[in-house]
């Protein structure tokens, strides 16, 4: 696969949305960057004559857009996700700027498909969405003013994964197989069980500790076998 083909495997989600033109927008601005995945989740409106209408011929963009209940759903088959926040979270992953994390993204999508996740245009994504990606993504806008449109926010990274894919030289390789989202979420739940049943996790005194187990786990980008690695050893230590 080239780089340009990797574009065809990034999902643009869209999750909460509240305004169906923003949709539109969004899928206009996918088009014109050769993106065509979009996953809505749970949106106020859709589908809509308005999404329709600013979507100005991407109109196959939202016929083929897939509407979920749930971030899981939106996620379900990646190998890699990066979560688009306009602020810091104390207890997130290193955060990268827009340009940084689309090289990212376009070399893990040679492994399958990653996603870019955008929140609602009010409240943006919740702590509990954040953490259900591997990576948060910042814009790098003026200090002064730093809101943004969301038709314009997925402008900008549309476009950042396009140069990323236009880059001259070889695609990266694929020494492993990345660890798809349901498999490390998978791990996590096992980890979960594990360390609740040996009282080192007591989830109503400790609500700081998985946050920070996301963080430890979310720095590095596990692999298939590392998680069934670590599954084995978390059996092992039940059986005991």
């Amino acid at each position: 696969m080239n780089r340009e083909g990797a574009l065809g495997r990034v999902r643009i989600v869209l999750s909460r949305t509240s305004h169906p033109g923003n949709i539109g927008a969004a899928a206009r601005a996918m088009k014109t960057m050769g993106l065509s995945q979009l996953v809505l989740v749970r949106p106020q409106s859709f589908p809509d004559p308005v999404a329709t209408a600013r979507a100005a011929g991407a109109d196959d963009i939202l016929a083929a857009a897939r509407v979920v209940d749930t971030l899981e759903e939106a996620l379900q088959g990646t190998v890699f996700s990066a979560a688009l926040t306009a602020r810091r979270r104390e207890l997130a992953v290193p955060m990268r700027w827009a340009r940084e994390a689309a090289g990212e993204l376009v070399c893990a999508a040679h492994g399958g498909d990653v996603a870019l996740v955008f929140g609602n245009e009010t409240v943006g994504l919740s702590n509990e969405e954040v953490s259900l990606c591997q990576m948060p993504v910042r814009i790098p806008t003026a200090a002064e003013y730093g809101s943004l449109n969301l038709g314009a926010a997925v402008q900008v990274l549309a476009y950042e994964l396009r140069m990323a894919a236009l880059e001259p030289g070889e695609p990266p390789g694929t020494a492993f197989e990345p660890a798809t989202h349901e498999e490390i979420e998978g791990f996590y739940a096992h980890l979960d069980r594990a360390i609740t049943a040996s009282g080192f996790f007591n989830p109503v005194n400790s609500k700081r500790l998985w946050p920070r187990l996301r963080r430890l786990y979310g720095r590095i980008r596990l692999e298939r076998d590392e998680v069934n690695i670590l599954r084995g050893m978390l059996t092992a230590f039940e059986k005991k």
